[in-house]
């Protein structure tokens, strides 16, 4: 099968995604393979072409960023369990002030989103939300939008976080990791002054029901004092930073062309696979003790917790091998000859790909997962490559999957719980304001385009 024909039956196989995941309830894992069985089958392929398409695209994804995945979601774990994640909250907020409170909780959130899930990270600091709005006297709804809106903008946005990890990996741009965390921190920093923004507009004016009598339970010194000893603001970031730092490096070395011991070992550090285990031994840095507890279950706890994104990425990969192993790629390139849907225009597609996904199925890292392994056949065709476009559609991706967080969202749900808002509050303080942040995310993402590219 080829032309028209074709197209048709991968966006059936996508419309299946969806109704899958969004209506019954299939974990996105199943739902993205059977669509991948389905294409190829339908589409012609011979059968044998077919398993192999779907072997090879998953185990060809976890040779890449699987490791990665791993090691920062048990970076994650031991921030947030040895009261890291904590430590940092504090830092950003002496640094901003306490005089513009919102400004430091989404400063927070968007520091302890990188390496922790934003569900988590909303769970950690909810209290130290609450006690700073005490402390400054300000609502606190505009807190609770200043802090879920700075940690969701670095979700989908920033290295190593799983999903722009994963965009990564499916569209051939994992060796280019250091110039998207670079893109994806200028990309963030409007996105999380939008939040900001939202917070102090629209928040400010929200009242919840018993914020009063609930406030009176949270006193900022005592929730830090109750966490006990943290570690010390160095070792905190340190995790972090540091496979940054090394990443970026060696990105550095690859685009100046160095060569020599010195540069070879930058480049072996700065590997994503190598750059995140530093992170890792940096993080047992933080451990409280070295036993079973910290060495077994929260190592065991970081690997849980990566086994789900890992199914979904690999099962991702495994969709995008099958279709790739389709015509469509020709068809594409005679298409895209004569199209408009071309250089900065076709930002547009990933954008709306993933926007649909996230707001039909609720899951960003699935509606990354999926949209990345879509549009990778179209992006050497288009004449996409290099580490610059790509991060850009890694980042148009990422907008995407901002838009919108609602009620078939589990972070929806914990934003909401952990507030004390109403729904109808929850919309207008969390939907509207991802509506928002991910359309700066693309404005900003088209106009880097339209600068550098």
């Amino acid at each position: 099968m080829e032309g028209l024909g074709l197209i048709f039956v991968i966006i059936l196989g996508v419309l299946f995604v969806i109704f899958a995941t969004a209506k019954m309830k299939l974990h996105p894992f199943l739902s993205l393979l059977i669509a991948a069985f389905a294409i190829g089958i339908v589409a012609g392929l011979p059968l044998s072409d077919v398993v192999e398409a779907v072997n090879s695209g998953f185990g060809g994804l976890m040779s890449s960023i699987g490791l990665v995945i791993i090691f920062g979601t048990i970076i994650g774990v031991i921030l947030e369990k040895s009261g890291a994640a904590l430590r940092m909250a504090e830092v950003v907020l002496r640094i901003v002030g306490e005089k513009r409170p919102q400004m430091a909780m989404s400063l927070i959130g968007g520091i302890v989103s990188i390496p922790v899930f934003c569900d988590s990270g909303f769970v950690i600091l909810s209290s130290l939300k609450k006690a700073l709005a005490k402390k400054a006297k300000v609502a606190v709804t505009s807190m609770t939008i200043a802090l879920s809106t700075g940690l969701f903008a670095t979700h989908t946005l920033v290295p190593p976080t799983p999903g722009p990890i994963a965009a990564a990996g499916n569209i051939g741009a994992e060796a280019y990791l250091g110039t998207i965390i670079l893109i994806g921190i200028i990309v963030v920093i409007p996105v999380i002054f939008t939040g900001y923004l939202w917070a102090i507009k629209v928040g400010t004016k929200m009242k919840l029901e018993g914020e009063d009598k609930e406030e009176e339970a949270y006193d900022y010194e005592a929730i830090v004092k109750a966490f006990g000893e943290m570690p010390s603001a160095a070792k905190s970031f340190a995790p972090i930073i540091v496979p940054i730092i090394l990443i970026g490096l060696s990105s550095i070395i690859t685009f100046a062309g160095w060569n020599g011991t010195l540069a070879s070992i930058f480049l072996f550090l700065g590997s994503p696979v190598v750059a995140l285990l530093v992170g890792v031994l940096f993080a047992f840095a933080l451990l409280p003790s070295y036993d079973e507890e910290t060495l077994t279950e929260w190592i065991g706890i970081g690997i849980k917790e990566a086994a789900p994104i890992l199914l979904i990425t690999g099962a991702g990969g495994a969709f995008g091998t099958v279709i790739s192993t389709t015509p469509i790629a020709d068809y594409i390139q005679s298409f895209g000859q004569n199209t408009l849907w071309t250089g900065a225009m076709f930002l547009i597609i990933p954008f709306l790909i993933a926007a649909a996904l996230k707001s039909a199925q609720g899951s960003s890292t699935a509606a990354i997962v999926i949209t990345s392994t879509l549009i990778a056949p179209l992006l050497p065709d288009l004449g996409i490559t290099g580490a610059v476009p790509l991060a850009l559609v890694v980042m148009a991706v990422g907008a995407g999957a901002m838009v919108v967080s609602h009620v078939n969202d589990s972070y929806f749900w914990v934003v909401k719980e952990f507030s004390g808002m109403t729904v109808t509050q929850a919309y207008k303080a969390q939907t509207a304001a991802t509506l928002f942040q991910g359309l700066v995310a693309f404005i900003i993402t088209f106009l880097l385009w339209a600068i550098f590219v």
